[in-house]
């Protein structure tokens, strides 16, 4: 996994658990992605060394503004590609582990008429 998906996933994963439960520590990344503890510290340290995240006194890890937007376009090309997947048909097992590969490599371009073309399909 290149260090620029494995940036992605992270960022991606805090934003969707602090919606999920609110505030997100090193324990909740690492079980939720399958990764063991020293794995996410050492992630979670390149992350906020590229002031990506915050992480507070109780351990709590938020978003900067800028890994917030970083986490953001993943989720929202996430959600828009694995339900465009649902819809044709795919298990949403497989929609997801899908739009979770191509998320990070499809070009801006692309992504945005799939989303002029879902919202005019709607």
């Amino acid at each position: 996994m290149s260090e620029y998906k494995s940036k992605e996933d992270y960022l991606e994963r805090i934003l969707m658990l602090s919606e999920k439960k609110g505030n997100v520590r090193a324990i909740d990344i690492a079980n939720d992605m399958n990764f063991s503890k020293p794995s996410v510290s050492i992630a979670l340290k390149k992350l906020k060394a590229s002031d990506l995240i915050t992480v507070n006194d109780y351990g709590h890890i938020s978003l900067t503004k800028k890994g917030f937007d970083i986490a953001n376009e993943i989720y929202e090309k996430h959600k828009i590609l694995s339900s465009i997947f649902i819809m044709m048909g795919v298990s949403e097992k497989t929609a997801l582990e899908d739009a979770c590969k191509i998320e990070h490599d499809i070009s801006d371009e692309t992504f945005l008429k799939i989303k002029q073309f879902v919202e005019k399909e709607r």
